[in-house]
């Protein structure tokens, strides 16, 4: 592959591309057609190091200045992206196989979001006062060091850009390890970010699988990880840095509800829950896919849905008529294939989809499952594919207590004309990240993350300071000391 927006080496450390062909090759597969058109080399060791190093030294120079002068860098790496956003855009769909009408839109786009944010906010970080008679109190809000921030392969330029922003805002350095899927996009980020004038070595990019996760999240220079992954990797991580009492930030997986009573705009729900199924080929998060439809209007809304995912496109992810993309490897792709079998045979009613696509590269048809029961693997277990599983239900009381059941609470949502009846069952729910008449928003405007397995702490909005900085109290006497 040659493109202009291509990386040069496998790491990005201290300001600069840094390539060690000792470490292990990870080949970049391009999941519309199979085909291998980059490599990149774990980090040895040695580039761990000099990645940690580096990111210790950098960071007490990097909290010393304003957070306006952060602030500005951050601004200045929002504009670069959103100036190279086509080139940058091509770049995510050959690291992920979405297709390009999708990257356009929510990837670079949605980075550059989040670094203006947090770059607007960086100069806002003060503390209070705290008046007690003639004595005071102040609070300081200081950065907690150096950060680990470890990827998942959906969204390799948001969430490197979703976890540098606020940690780099808050007068953080990172060292950011994204998945061995998509390993392109990040040193994107880091070259960006260099080039708008970040100092050497406050973001740095290493590549790797476990073992180099596992060597940044234990390394004792280490005071904060934020992971994005699933959630048995989340306990490990979690655990691993317990061990070592740092703070952390996880955003894992769901089993979200998605609940559609019977007065909802049919076409309104049906768009809510393609765009929390379907979208990025159901490679999201915090997608709704346990859809919750009241027996009234159960077979119109399957009728509705079947007919508007047969107007998906499935094609070439660079043309941007192309709707539906291939998942992002073939391992996922075999999951996936995996729990559809298992719909089948536990006797889930098959509305549309559920094979393999008979083209190149790693595509799976948009599937619909009918007639699911709470207790089908289907509806017990994250897929991450674009698989959809649909429930009836008669009454609210009835919905919430199996909207509830679930290990997940990342997500819900809710449509319904009935407003009252929207805030009543979203303040039941036992979730992080809810919507109402609508699925999947994310401005970097509101929190994000989830509740029970699916995480602590929550990404975006002025929460992510929160988890991003820590907070030193000052008593100040005025008069003696009594003993």
């Amino acid at each position: 592959m040659t493109h202009p927006a291509q990386p040069t080496a496998s790491h990005f450390i201290n300001g600069q591309y840094v390539e060690d062909k000792a470490g292990t090759p990870i080949p970049v597969i391009y999941a519309a057609s199979g085909e291998e058109i980059a490599t990149v080399y774990a980090a040895t060791p040695a580039i761990v190091e000099q990645a940690l190093a580096g990111g210790k030294a950098a960071q007490k120079a990097w909290a010393k200045m304003t957070g306006t002068e952060r602030g500005r860098i951050l601004r200045r790496a929002a504009d670069i992206l959103r100036e190279r956003n086509y080139d940058l855009s091509v770049l995510e769909t050959y690291d992920t196989g979405k297709p390009l009408q999708e990257t356009l839109v929510a990837d670079a786009t949605s980075g550059a979001d989040s670094l203006e944010y947090f770059g607007g906010l960086a100069g806002s970080l003060t503390g209070e006062h705290i008046p007690m008679g003639e004595d005071w109190v102040y609070t300081i809000r200081e950065a907690i060091g150096l950060c680990v921030g470890i990827g998942a392969w959906n969204y390799p330029t948001q969430i490197a850009c979703w976890k540098a922003a606020p940690a780099l805002a808050c007068g953080n350095t990172m060292v950011f390890k994204p998945s061995e899927a998509t390993p392109l996009c990040a040193l994107k980020v880091a070259e960006i970010l260099h080039e708008a004038g970040l100092p050497a070595g406050v973001f740095n990019v290493v590549q790797g699988l476990g073992e180099v996760g596992g060597a940044l999240v234990t390394d004792p220079r280490v005071n904060k990880v934020s992971l994005t992954g699933s959630a048995p990797t989340g306990k490990k991580v979690y655990a691993a840095a317990a061990a070592g009492m740092k703070h952390v930030t996880m955003e894992l997986g769901g089993k979200s509800p998605l609940i559609v009573f019977e007065d909802a705009d049919i076409d309104n729900a049906v768009g809510g829950a393609i765009n929390g199924n379907f979208y990025s080929s159901g490679q999201v998060c915090s997608n709704g896919t346990r859809v919750f439809v009241q027996k009234g209007i159960k077979e119109k809304f399957l009728a509705r849905l079947a007919e508007r995912v047969g107007n998906a496109v499935i094609g070439d992810p660079l043309d941007d008529a192309t709707s539906f993309c291939p998942m992002v490897s073939e391992a996922q792709m075999n999951i996936v294939l995996g729990y559809i079998e298992k719909g089948k045979e536990e006797g889930a009613r098959l509305i549309c989809g559920g094979a393999r696509c008979d083209r190149p590269g790693w595509y799976l048809q948009p599937t619909v499952f009918a007639d699911v029961t709470d207790d089908m693997t289907i509806a017990r277990e994250e897929i991450f594919g674009p698989v959809m599983s649909v429930l009836d239900f008669d009454s609210e009381d009835e919905v919430v207590v199996r909207a509830n059941d679930t290990e997940f609470g990342l997500s819900a949502g809710v449509f319904t004309k009935d407003f009252t009846r929207a805030h009543r069952v979203i303040g039941n729910l036992e979730a992080g990240s809810c919507f109402i008449n609508s699925y999947n928003d994310a401005p970097v405007e509101a929190p994000f993350g989830g509740v029970k397995a699916s995480g602590v702490g929550r990404e975006n909005s002025k929460e992510a300071l929160n988890h991003f900085s820590q907070v030193k109290s000052v008593y100040v006497r005025m008069g003696d000391v009594e003993a």
